[in-house]
């Protein structure tokens, strides 16, 4: 007889179109706290690396947007150990903008770590009995295929299903590998970071578990706190806690033995994903969901703004309206663009930035009221709030996409995005290329491939 802690599939209630649309689902998204993401530094110094703007919109809104829009989604829960304050303004957005799904933020003492933050709010997650919870990593960027995902859980009678993608073998390392039954989809092995390539199958970070999954964090729990006592060294202050355990290293290897874990692979043409860790990869999934829009959401994407043109220091428009615009990008209304300026494709332009004549900005994302002036170019970087490029200067990351999860090795810029932190001043006919910049810089010369304190 199976386990009490595992429901079967004739336990189940199951949609006649099989979407599992008759179950109640509530979505968990783990964001961390200020203590993790310090590889996205300079850009989480002044803003949380949660709420980044990718695309025009903070990088969690993306989860959220797609958790909201499915049906019986009860209720949306962001776990974290940042202050309260930190989201109060983006929760209120959110919730005005998806009225009918209840968004709140639970705050944990202190670190708990995936599995532990998860069960220390077990009671909060499982009120209103949502038969189903969706459960999302904050740094990724993808398709977010969960229709597909409910549809592939309702035909095995697993706990749980992860989202897997396909990549290539060198870089299994630096994630979760699984391996799963080609016909069943079984995940017959799951190895956090392996020394060498198991499988080109990697966990994207997305679970879909039935709520018994509680029970299995339990006996995870009590497996890791009996390890503890039998070592005879107590790491509750090392680890932080009696309570902390992590979701890939001790629950989905408990699932994985008790064959009641399985995969839903992402689509190699439809779907997308990727991993944010670093300041850089930011320029990757902006281009990502940009190009994603163009197709799915062509609303979401923006033509350039009329300019009022008092606003602008020279009227030389050469007989244009507006800026050029190449799509995908994504342009904020109050953006004062020359009509001379040309900007695409993946481009993300924030709120109040001003670009002068001439400017060429391609692959970039620029953040609140920043100023670009004449002549200059911006290419394959982040330029931060307030800050300021000067005429003719040109401001380059290293083309092409790193899968590196550091910015720097061996005390060296690893070549990829361009990244000015918050009031950074670039001084006219600068160039600057492969560059880290901390905030409130002044650049007066030419930089390339350092990191400036």
């Amino acid at each position: 007889m199976a386990s009490p802690i595992y429901a079967t599939a004739d336990s189940m209630p199951f949609s006649p179109t099989g979407t599992g649309a008759n179950h109640a689902l509530k979505g968990i998204i783990l964001v961390g706290g200020p203590s993790v993401g310090t590889r996205f530094r300079p850009l989480s110094l002044d803003c949380p690396k949660p709420l980044f703007p990718i695309a025009g919109q903070p990088m969690i809104y993306h989860h959220v947007s797609a958790l909201a829009k499915l049906p019986g989604m009860r209720e949306i829960l962001v776990v974290g150990f940042f202050e309260n304050s930190v989201f109060d303004r983006f929760l209120t957005e959110v919730q005005l903008e998806f009225p009918t799904v209840p968004i709140r933020y639970l705050r944990e003492y202190q670190a708990l770590g995936t599995g532990g933050s998860l069960f220390h709010f077990r009671d909060q997650i499982i009120r209103g009995d949502p038969d189903q919870l969706f459960v999302l990593n904050a740094d990724i960027a993808t398709s977010f295929p969960l229709t597909d995902m409910i549809k592939t859980h309702a035909k095995h009678g697993g706990v749980a299903t992860l989202l897997a993608n396909r990549v290539d073998r060198s870089l299994v390392s630096k994630y979760g590998c699984v391996v799963a039954d080609p016909e069943t989809k079984e995940v017959l092995h799951f190895v956090e970071k392996p020394e060498s390539g198991l499988s080109d199958l990697i966990s994207c970070g997305i679970y879909l578990f039935n709520r018994e999954i509680f029970d299995v964090m339990r006996r995870a729990l009590q497996e890791r706190q009996a390890k503890i006592a039998d070592s005879g060294y107590d790491d509750s202050i090392a680890r932080g806690g009696a309570e902390k355990f992590m979701l890939e290293q001790d629950v989905l290897i408990l699932l994985t033995s008790a064959k009641k874990l399985y995969t839903h692979i992402c689509h190699p043409t439809k779907d997308f994903w990727m991993q944010i860790k670093t300041g850089s990869s930011v320029i990757p999934a902006n281009r990502m969901y940009l190009q994603h829009f163009l197709h799915a959401a062509p609303r979401k994407l923006s033509n350039a703004p009329k300019p009022n043109l008092n606003d602008l220091t020279n009227l030389t428009t050469g007989g244009n309206t507006t800026a050029t615009v190449i799509q995908p990008a994504y342009i904020h209304p109050t953006a004062v663009l020359h009509p001379t300026a040309k900007l695409g494709p993946n481009v993300s332009i924030g709120p109040r930035v001003l670009l002068g004549r001439g400017v060429r900005v391609r692959d970039a994302i620029l953040l609140d009221s920043v100023e670009v002036k004449n002549d200059s170019c911006v290419l394959n970087s982040v330029v931060g709030w307030d800050s300021k490029i000067g005429s003719w200067c040109r401001v380059e990351g290293a083309p092409g996409e790193s899968n590196a999860l550091n910015a720097t090795l061996k005390g060296y810029k690893i070549p990829s995005a361009t990244i000015l932190g918050k009031d950074v001043t670039v001084h006219d006919e600068i160039a600057i290329r492969n560059c880290i910049v901390l905030p409130h810089k002044d650049i007066k010369t030419s930089q390339h491939n350092e990191i400036l304190m």
